[in-house]
Formats: C-alpha cells, sequence, structure tokens
C-alpha cells in the first residue's frame, strides 16, 4: 500500500468520525470516547486483576483509560485530527502496517463490566475497527466492582464466576442464569472447562445468529446475540443449528422472534386478568358472512402430564374439557393425550395431537411447557396454552387462576372455626403465587380473629410425619389441607376441614377450579375472532390468563354443616371479590421481618402478588430455599420456583 492510498483512507476514516460526531451531538450524547476514570469517580471498586495477554472483541472496546486522546477520536473510535497532524502520520503509516504485514503488537487495557478502555494503542484500535477487523490481543487489567443488587453487577458478577471456564467475553447476556443455562446446554459440568474446540464452534454459531439477529432488527433492541443464541439453543439442539444454512437460521430466528422481543422487557410476562369482552360483529360480516375470519369449526386437544385415574389435577382438567364439547356441540371437538413425560414422549404426544388436526393444545402441567414452545415454534398457526405461571415464552400462552381470593374466603372461615387463635396451613410448593395464597389465607383468618397465628406446613421437605399429626400435637383443630384430593388416601384431608375429637374431618369449604368455564372463554374467544385482541400488543411481552372470581373459573365451594353466620359471611366475602368491592390486599401488610408491605389504602399490582417471596407477620414458618427441598420436590421448582432464576448450572430447569 502507498502512502497516498493510506492518506485516503485516513480522510474516509475521519468523515466517518465526523458523521458520528454530528450525529451524537444532535442526540444530546457525548461526541468523544468514554474515559474509564471518569466512570470510576463514583465506583467502590472491590479490586484491580491482571488478565495477561487475551483475544479482545473489537466491538467491546468502547472508550479510553484516560482523557488524553480524548479530542482526538470520535466515540465510535474513528479519528476527528487533521491529516496534516503528528497524529495523522501515525494513523497512516498503522494502516499500511495492518494492510501489508498485520497490527501484531497488543494494546494495553483496563476492562470494566465486561466493556474494554484503552490505556496506550489507541489508533491501533482505530485503523482495525475502521477495517473491520473482528478483535485485536490485548494485555488486560480487569477492574471488579464491589457486589452490590444492580442488575448490572450481578450479572458481571456471573459472567466472572464463569470467564475461568468459557475464556471469552463475546458472549453477553442480559438475564440471571444465562451462563449457568448455557454450561448446561453445552452439555458441560458446573465447573467443566470448554475446549478451544467447544470455544470456536460456539463463537461460530454466534457469529452466525449475530447476521441474522442484526437482520432482524436486533440492534436496537435491549437484548443481546446472545441472549438470543441461548434462546435458539434451549429450541433446537446445538448440531441441528450448527448444520442450518444462514438462510435456515434465520427463519428458526424469526420463528422465535416473539420471544426474543420478550427478552428486552424487564418483566417479559403480561398478565390478563379477565376474558376479552365478545367481538361485536361488524357490518361487513353481516353483509359478507364468507370474509370472517373466525373459524366456524375449532378441534381442541388436551396433553395431560398424568391421567384422571391417578391424579385429581388431571381429572379436574378433564372434567373442565367435557364443558367444551356439551356448550360447543358441533362446533368443537375435543381429544385427550394422557401421560405425557417430559423428555421421554412429551413433545410425541403434542406433535400427534397438532398431526391429528388439532388448532388448539392445552398442555395442563408446567413441566410439560418445553414440549409446548417447541411445537408452537414449529406450528406457528396452533394455539398453544400451557398451564403455569410466569413462563416468558411468547410463542405460547400461560394459564392459571388468582387462588389467593378463594384462599382469603376459606381463611376467613378457619379463623371463625378455629377454638384457638392458631390455624393450620399445608403449602406444597414454593412456586410462583404460592406465597400470595398463604397470606391472603392468613390476612382472612386475621380478618376474623386478630390475634390468629398461621402455622406453615411444607409437604415439599424431607420429612416422615404427616402434618395432621404435627397439627394435632400442636392443638390446631382447623387446617387448610391440600388443594385437591390425593389418590390412595383414605381421608378426606383436602380444602378446608375441621379435625373433631377421635381423628374424624369435618369439611368447611374447598378452592374450586371452574376449568371448564376457562377453556370456555379461551375457545369461545377464538371462534368469535378474538384471539389477538387480548394479547399485550406489540411489546412482545408474553401472555399469562390470571383469571380469578369475577370470571367464573375460581369459587369457594362451601359445607353444609357451616354454622348459618360463618356461611352467611363466605357468601358477601365471595360477592365483594367478584364484584370488585372487596381485595384480600387492601389492608395494612406486615411482613415477619418487621417491614410494612401495604399501608392498607390500597391493593397490590398484580406483578406483585404474582412474584411475591416473603410472607406476612401472622404466619409461623418460612419460603423454603431449593437447597431446603426433598429431592422429588425439586423438579417442580425449578419449573416454578419463586427464584428458580437464581438456580446455578447442575439445577437448571431443562426445557
Amino acid at each position: 500500500m502507498t502512502r497516498a492510498e493510506a492518506m485516503e483512507y485516513y480522510v474516509k476514516a475521519q468523515r466517518m468520525g465526523q458523521r458520528n460526531y454530528r450525529e451524537k451531538t444532535a442526540a444530546g450524547q457525548s461526541p468523544y470516547l468514554p474515559v474509564l476514570d471518569d466512570i470510576l469517580q463514583n465506583v467502590d471498586v472491590e479490586s484491580q486483576i491482571p488478565l495477561g495477554l487475551i483475544e479482545v472483541p473489537l466491538e467491546l472496546l468502547v472508550g479510553t483509560k484516560t482523557a488524553g486522546r480524548t479530542m482526538a477520536f470520535a466515540s465510535d473510535f474513528m479519528p476527528l485530527l487533521d491529516l496534516k497532524t503528528e497524529f495523522g502520520t501515525k494513523w497512516t503509516s498503522l494502516c499500511i502496517a495492518h494492510v501489508e504485514e498485520g497490527i501484531r503488537d497488543p494494546v494495553r487495557c483496563f476492562e470494566y463490566l465486561g466493556r474494554f478502555y484503552v490505556q496506550e494503542g489507541n489508533k491501533r484500535v482505530s485503523v482495525l475497527k475502521y477495517f473491520g477487523a473482528s478483535s485485536i490481543p490485548a494485555n488486560v487489567t480487569r477492574v471488579v466492582p464491589r457486589y452490590s443488587d444492580v442488575p448490572e453487577v450481578r450479572l458481571y458478577y456471573e459472567f466472572m464466576n464463569y470467564y475461568p471456564l468459557i475464556k471469552t467475553y463475546t458472549l453477553r447476556f442480559t438475564k440471571p442464569g444465562s451462563f449457568a443455562r448455557l454450561q448446561k446446554l453445552m452439555g458441560k459440568a458446573p465447573e467443566e472447562a470448554w475446549t478451544d474446540d467447544d470455544r470456536a464452534d460456539i463463537l461460530s454459531l454466534y457469529n452466525w445468529v449475530k447476521k441474522a439477529f442484526l437482520a432482524h432488527g436486533g440492534g436496537h433492541l435491549r437484548c443481546t446475540t446472545g441472549d438470543a443464541l441461548l434462546l435458539l439453543l434451549r429450541v433446537y439442539p446445538r448440531k441441528e443449528l450448527a448444520e442450518s444454512s444462514p438462510t435456515e437460521l434465520s427463519q428458526k430466528l424469526d420463528a422465535l422472534w416473539d420471544d426474543v422481543l420478550a427478552l428486552q422487557n424487564d418483566d417479559p410476562v403480561t398478565v390478563s386478568v379477565k376474558p376479552a369482552e365478545p367481538a361485536k360483529e361488524k357490518l361487513i360480516d353481516k353483509l359478507l358472512p364468507s370474509m370472517r375470519t373466525a373459524p366456524t369449526h375449532l378441534k381442541v386437544a388436551f396433553v395431560h402430564e398424568r391421567n384422571p385415574e391417578t391424579s385429581a389435577w388431571t381429572s379436574q382438567h378433564e372434567f373442565g374439557r367435557t364443558q367444551l364439547d356439551t356448550v360447543f356441540a358441533g362446533k368443537v371437538e375435543t381429544a385427550v393425550y394422557c401421560d405425557a413425560v417430559p423428555g421421554e414422549n412429551a413433545d410425541e404426544l403434542v406433535e400427534k395431537a397438532i398431526a391429528d388436526g388439532a388448532d388448539i393444545v392445552f398442555t395442563t402441567s408446567p413441566k410439560l411447557v418445553g414440549a409446548s414452545l417447541r411445537a408452537a415454534v414449529k406450528h406457528p398457526t396452533v394455539r398453544i396454552l400451557n398451564c403455569s405461571m410466569e413462563m416468558p415464552y411468547a410463542s405460547i400462552r400461560t394459564y392459571y387462576t388468582r387462588v389467593y381470593e378463594a384462599k382469603f374466603i376459606t381463611g376467613a372461615i378457619a379463623g371463625a372455626m378455629a377454638a384457638g387463635d392458631r390455624v393450620g396451613y399445608v403449602a406444597d410448593y414454593p412456586s410462583f403465587g404460592v406465597p400470595a395464597n398463604i397470606n391472603a389465607f392468613a390476612l382472612g383468618a386475621r380478618m376474623v380473629n386478630p390475634r390468629v397465628k398461621v402455622d406453615l406446613f411444607w409437604t415439599c421437605l424431607p420429612q416422615h410425619e404427616d402434618p395432621l399429626t404435627v397439627f394435632a400435637r400442636k392443638g390446631i383443630s382447623v387446617v387448610s389441607g391440600r388443594d385437591a384430593p390425593v389418590p390412595g388416601r383414605p381421608r378426606r384431608e383436602f380444602g378446608t376441614f375441621l379435625i373433631r375429637p377421635g381423628g374424624m374431618l369435618q369439611d368447611l369449604a374447598t378452592p374450586f377450579w371452574h376449568w371448564g368455564q376457562f377453556y370456555e372463554n379461551v375457545v369461545r374467544s377464538v371462534l368469535d375472532g378474538g384471539w389477538t385482541r387480548d394479547k399485550s400488543g406489540t411489546d412482545g411481552r408474553a401472555v399469562n390468563y390470571w383469571w380469578g372470581m369475577n370470571s367464573g373459573v375460581m369459587d369457594v365451594l362451601l359445607s353444609r354443616e357451616l354454622p348459618a353466620g360463618v356461611q352467611q359471611m363466605a357468601k358477601i366475602l365471595r360477592a365483594g371479590i367478584t364484584s370488585g368491592m372487596i381485595d384480600p390486599f387492601a389492608c395494612r401488610i406486615t411482613a415477619q421481618d418487621g417491614t410494612l408491605k401495604n399501608s392498607g389504602r390500597s391493593g397490590l399490582e398484580l406483578e406483585q402478588i404474582v412474584h411475591m417471596d416473603w410472607l406476612c407477620d401472622a404466619v409461623e414458618g418460612c419460603v423454603p430455599e431449593y437447597d431446603d427441598l426433598a429431592e422429588e420436590s425439586r423438579a417442580m421448582y425449578r419449573m416454578q420456583g419463586i427464584h428458580r432464576d437464581r438456580l446455578p448450572a447442575e439445577k437448571e430447569a431443562e426445557l
């Protein structure tokens, strides 16, 4: 390369820098390179760690260590100074060296929160960025901030934990637990280091995904290429992705694009609190009925993890399914597929349901969410819903009911019927919505008896004693048991009941899931052409139906043996909750640690209720962590546990 050619490159680079300068200035942003020394002025630095010589991705080289050369570069590292300066002469010499033999001397830089700031070698970085190089060798010193709950710092500490294993800065994520998931998807043990081949394979795939991600407009999103790559790896086998052509890879990403958009939200799930209003028939539909987009006939499939003979949960959903056959006779045909085992035949059963002509598929267990998502990606025209809470996948919809409303009523009944100031509560798993159920029950009981204490018993813990034996020993006679009967257990130990002398159980009240009403509402919205009206809109968030008593999908069955006054109280509470006049959480609430959670001026937001992970001061007991659980209880926690995103790799849920 001649000096004249190098000078032409400099002029072009300078124009790029000047354009960047103008754009940043017009946007009210600094037109110069960020300076690490300025950034660190208000940062509590834990330590500085020499990392030695590593290969640094140029896209992560974003600024300078000191302010000395700030004015020489625009914020994209393109030069701003005149060609006829010492700076311009050195830049063109480096340009010639790069083209003829390559820039080999490493730069010196500092890394902070995954980004790099050059201390020595700014012009080398500028030349390589101009020519579109991917990386540069650098002697790096890591600046470690003191740990805090700031999301960026938490994510960085996760990265530091995995960097010795993966040895690359290229992969960046925005969601906690992502490195653990990637480690597992790579088939690695929690502390197993990657080989050079592992790293080369995943970075090659990353580069292809990046091209597709940017082509879809990913450069304007908060989520990263790493987030999109991880999502693809959770749905497709790595070998299949690696063997996909660029066009096929783009198509796979396009099929998951709604789920990618969901990743950029702090809360990727939006809650639908009640069914959409029935669609009004438009004049065009009356004049041209053949142009209606709503279907006239539907086939609806139900895929169950177990079967009605062995599971009361499945039996309840099956009872709800029969309501569709009755209500939509001639319009809706239903089919049932039982005993779907995740990792074995679950995917095949969902695929069989679709192959048999299903327009809508309900999978009735959280453990079937993986099979649901994979099927939704392959069959975007099929509506697939999974019975679970807080699953951040926009390709499917999830559904559950606001059980806490019923628990508030049964808590009030328990408070009224208890002989003393203590009642018992049997809880299953610390999953989304369960702390809200416990607290609502306790608040209902305390409304009737201000002195009441709720004694909490978790069935998910390793133990050998029966909960009723524990409660009897404590003199507790009123218990909120499991929410459904357990096959094979002779006694009626579900719902809220009274333990009579001699061990006889008297039914008081039971939460009741009216799944038939839920399924009817969903199917009716599809038949009315209203499936998309209650979606979150254009923000890309996943949709979770969380309907309550006002939608007819949740109720409380009252025992005829309840005293008349208690029955009347329960009916008043039920009418108030259904109408919206009564909110179980619209009261002063203090947590066990003394923190005021609500002043009582209004209720809690639904998001606060879904993500509740604390217990009120009327409850005696605590919310167990993953390591406290019995081995057989951990699978459910991995799917629906309130702190599932904090689990390390070996405890992560598999789709």
